[in-house]
């Protein structure tokens, strides 16, 4: 069940898919030079392997626990936290101003896969502390910078997101929270929140709520919604711990996985009130708490990346060992399954469509640090387009993909994999909260066909579109049986996806339920074709170090081979779900309610 980090591709993703040397370039970003990044990566690697791995199954068998309202998290949690904030992790893309390393996004993603494979669980505390710094640094005060950044960024505090309440899951219009203003620019808080990871543990000093309330005099539904800060521990003016607030975890969820993740139900004000104090100005809360949730939700498709990466490893290595029957090109005994056709699709299917992914959410990590650095102000707009575009489909399908890769790793395993002592069947378990927490797949679906396609007429999908036909244009005219049909592949793909686009634009407005009974497909479609449009730029990119004797041969080999795998078997489906979109939602909406 061990985790060693896929450091080459990795490197070869950053430097030829992601442009790093471009980012390097952008003002602010000099110090993200090939060799730091380097040493950055391995070192990382090295941690994330040594110190956080060896955690991943032994949380999953002794979880955090809860009594008299204090979470004891797992056997080590605390000790590897402290390790984790010691050598800088938290801050690696965020401001040196605020104690950070301000290295790009591009470099803090692969930092980010790694954490996430390695240990899902233990990850999450720095999922939500880097969307709460996130938050603060776009729509914090100077004051509030300067008492809640450097603490967050050095990992002495950490920082939580609620949102939901009982009443309350992903519809925020049914927010009930209470913020009642004091006189003296604090509220008192009072409510409760639900599903609120890491809102209590024993691995920092202090945690930093964001909390969205109202207050008395806000219009309803999700216009009427504030963004308020209320720590565990009142802090001082010369930054000291003072008294606790009256926010308590009055219990913690038992969950079916990433079970040493505490997953905290916080009640703010029953002794009073919490004080909390306003971020930015009142009923725009929802507006900062989305720069929060799009940093989460990226960081949630890099959780996806991350575990389908360790879901495969270890199916490999089992296979690699696992002795049973016989060849059925006729070997004279038992072979190890990684030698039977059927267990050599299924790694196949695990490894490409784990590449894809990584190699899509590596790309938007460089086009959002050309979104915030880049000095044209319309090329900066022009990227932020398309990295929120991207964010939707990043976590969406990431998520997606993750949960199948994990069932086939489980697949893989046979019956071993149904038993718990392998570790498989915990990654099965660990994915299915993926496509769920942060928005579900489908909020992402809606947010990705009216928010990121009909709002803009299709415009940022057909650039995207625009720089496949490039690929596939440059894939056609190169002399490989390979290429040819990744080409084939991609081309179709992309006339699918393109048709989508013109679908759910002339529709939307007219025929709403039918074009959102296919929003979940839709993002599926973008993913493969996106995915495969990088897998295709990769092959490419192999091809040329062969020609050109660089590097290592059977890595850019198996490029190739992993990009054809990926054309014939998952981009080959999106013939399919282009007509499943297009002609799908008949069927969909046939039945009446009482039908069900």
């Amino acid at each position: 069940m061990s985790y060693n980090a896929p450091l080459k591709d990795m490197q070869f993703v950053l430097n030829e898919l992601a442009n790093l040397a471009e980012i390097n370039a952008l003002p602010g970003l000099d110090a993200a030079t090939p060799d730091t990044v380097e040493a950055v990566l391995e070192e990382n690697a090295k941690f994330c392997g040594e110190v956080i791995a060896p955690l991943n199954h032994a949380g999953d068998k002794e979880p955090s626990s809860w009594a008299d309202g204090e979470v004891t998290t797992t056997k080590g949690f605390k000790e590897a936290f402290r390790a984790y904030a010691d050598a800088g992790w938290q801050g690696v893309q965020h401001p040196q101003e605020f104690g950070g390393q301000g290295l790009p996004k591009l470099v803090a993603t692969p930092c980010m896969e790694m954490l996430h494979g390695a240990n899902l669980s233990f990850a999450l505390v720095a999922l939500l502390s880097d969307g709460a710094i996130e938050a603060l640094l776009t729509a914090g005060s100077d004051a509030q910078k300067a008492r809640f950044l450097e603490p967050l960024v050095s990992g002495k505090w950490t920082g939580t997101m609620n949102l939901t309440e009982p009443q309350a899951g992903s519809d925020l219009a049914a927010v009930r929270t209470r913020a009642e203003p004091q006189g003296d620019g604090t509220f008192k808080i009072f409510g409760t929140k639900i599903f609120i990871t890491y809102g209590e543990h024993d691995m920092a000093e202090n945690i930093v709520h964001l909390v969205l309330a109202r207050t008395p005099d806000a219009p309803p539904g999700v216009k009427g919604i504030s963004l308020f800060i209320v720590p565990k521990f009142m802090i001082g003016d010369d930054g000291s711990l003072g008294e606790r607030n009256d926010v308590y975890c009055v219990s913690i969820e038992h969950k079916l996985g990433i079970k040493a993740s505490p997953t905290a139900v916080l009640q703010f004000g029953d002794h009073g009130g919490a004080i909390g104090t306003l971020v930015g100005e009142e009923n725009r809360g929802l507006e900062y708490m989305f720069i929060m949730m799009n940093a989460a939700r990226f960081g949630v498709g890099m959780q996806g990346v991350g575990l389908a990466e360790h879901a495969y490893q270890q199916a490999v290595a089992f296979a690699k060992d696992r002795i049973q029957s016989r060849d059925v090109a006729g070997s004279p005994g038992p072979v190890a399954i990684i030698n039977h056709p059927d267990v050599r699709r299924m790694l196949m299917s695990m490894r490409a469509q784990t590449e894809a992914a990584r190699a899509l959410a590596y790309v938007a990590a460089g086009i959002s640090d050309l979104a915030h650095h880049h000095p044209d102000e319309a090329t900066r707009k022009a990227n932020l387009a398309v990295y929120e575009y991207l964010v939707p489909v990043i976590k969406g399908w990431s998520t997606e993909m993750s949960e199948n890769v994990a069932r086939d790793g489980v697949q893989v395993h046979g019956g071993m994999g149904f038993i718990e002592e392998t570790g498989a069947a915990q990654h099965y378990r660990d994915a299915k909260i993926l496509t769920i927490y942060e928005g579900t797949t489908a909020i992402q679906a809606n947010d990705l066909v009216g928010r990121k396609t009909v709002r803009d007429g299709g415009a940022v999908a057909k650039s995207l579109l625009a720089q496949v036909d490039g690929v596939v244009q440059e894939l056609a005219e190169a002399q490989s049986v390979d290429f040819t049909a990744i080409a084939r592949s991609l081309r179709d793909g992309a006339e699918a996806l393109g048709y989508v686009v013109d679908y759910m634009v002339e529709h939307a407005k007219g025929d709403p339920r039918g074009v959102y009974a296919g929003s979940v497909t839709y993002l599926k479609l973008a993913g493969i074709v996106l995915g495969g449009w990088q897998m295709a730029r990769a092959a490419i990119v192999a091809q040329n170090k062969l020609d050109a004797g660089e590097g290592d041969a059977a890595f850019y080999r198996a490029k190739i081979a992993t990009a054809r795998f990926y054309a014939d078997h998952i981009l080959s489906q999106a013939r399919g779900l282009r007509h499943a979109i297009t002609e799908g939602a008949a069927g969909v909406l046939a039945l009446d309610v009482e039908q069900f």
